[in-house]
Order: C-alpha cells, then structure tokens, then sequence
C-alpha cells in the first residue's frame, strides 16, 4: 500500500493516503497557495493548483481559469521522488489537507527546531 512519509532529522510520519492538498500562505502577498498531489507508482505528481490572487512573483500561469475567487491551473512539473519544504518561524507553516480538514506540518512531529526541512516522498507500507 502506497503512502505519505514525512520526515525531518530522525523523525518520521507515515500516513495512509493516496492524495492530499498542500497549502501554504505567501509570505508577502498573504495570499495563499494550494497544491492538490496524489501518490502514484511510488512518487508524488502534483495534478492540479490554485491561487487566491496574483502579486509579488506569484503570476498565474497564461492557462490559469479565474473561478470561485481563486485563479486555477495545471502545473506541469513531472512526478518529484521528494518534496522538501522549509519549516520557518519567518513564515507561516505549509498545512496538509486531507479528509476534510488542513493541519499545520509541525503538527505531526512532537518538536521541530526553528528551522528545519521536511521531506514529503511516497512510501510503501
């Protein structure tokens, strides 16, 4: 069974899924972001974007559709292995989105140091 593993330093988090949102808020515009990833064939593809605004080098792509507030887009990037994330106190945290609800990513490890990475990649449990 494919699933989620995060990970930073020693500490490591698996959960059961096959897709999950990522969001996050720009740091100078406080817009936010959000990224709709599935797990598949043992890597992470991003299937989907959405965007609450434009600004400060967040310009949506040409292909960008404005509906329901937000401007949405397909991001062509290919399958990643990992994604490596920056846990700042400088910005506020990416959340995970999965089941109906978002959770800040400290939120799944018991302590982080102020800045840290997290890794997300696809893992067989």
């Amino acid at each position: 069974m494919m699933a989620l593993c995060l990970s930073s330093g020693a500490m490591s988090v698996t959960l059961f899924l096959n897709s999950f949102t990522l969001a996050w808020m720009h740091s100078v515009e406080k817009i936010r972001w959000e990224e709709q990833w599935k797990i598949e064939e043992n890597s992470l593809h991003v299937t989907s974007a959405s965007v609450r605004g434009s600004g400060a080098g967040m310009e949506p792509p040409e292909d960008a559709v404005f509906k329901e507030g937000a401007w949405h887009y397909t991001p062509h990037v290919p399958p990643l292995q990992e994604l490596r994330l920056t846990h700042s106190p400088f910005t506020k945290e990416y959340e995970l989105c999965f089941d109906g609800r978002c959770t800040p990513l400290s939120d799944f490890f018991t302590s982080l140091p102020q800045i840290d990475t997290i890794v997300l990649e696809a893992c067989e449990r």
